[in-house]
C-alpha cells in the first residue's frame, strides 16, 4: 500500500529513511500456529506461564485483542491446566452396565 503522489509531502517513507525491518517472535512462542488455527492459545507451551499479558512473549499476547490475551483474560485460562488432566477414552473401552 502506498500513498498517492499528491500526498507525498506527508509520506513518512519518502521523508525519512525507514529500513524494512522484520521482527520474529521468540522460538518458544507459537503465535503463528495460533493465528493459523493449528493450535488453540492454551495449547501453546508458554501460555499462562512465561507468556502472560503482563509479560508477553509473542504478538498474540501483547494486544488485549490478541487471541492469546483474549483467552487469558476472559476465563479460558483454566483450559491450560486442564489439558494435562484430560484423557480421552475411546468409545470401544467404555463399558456399559
Amino acid at each position: 500500500m502506498k500513498l498517492r503522489s499528491e500526498f507525498a509531502p506527508w509520506d513518512a517513507e519518502l521523508l525519512y529513511s525507514v529500513p524494512g525491518l522484520r521482527v520474529a517472535d521468540p522460538k518458544a512462542c507459537q503465535c503463528g500456529e495460533v493465528l493459523k488455527g493449528v493450535i488453540k492459545p492454551w495449547e501453546c507451551k508458554v501460555f499462562g506461564t512465561a507468556c502472560t499479558p503482563e509479560t508477553p512473549i509473542g504478538t498474540c499476547m501483547v494486544s488485549p485483542e490478541g487471541a492469546c490475551a483474549a483467552y487469558f483474560n476472559y476465563g479460558r485460562f483454566s483450559m491450560a491446566s486442564e489439558r494435562t488432566r484430560l484423557h480421552v477414552v475411546p468409545q470401544s473401552e467404555i463399558t456399559r452396565p
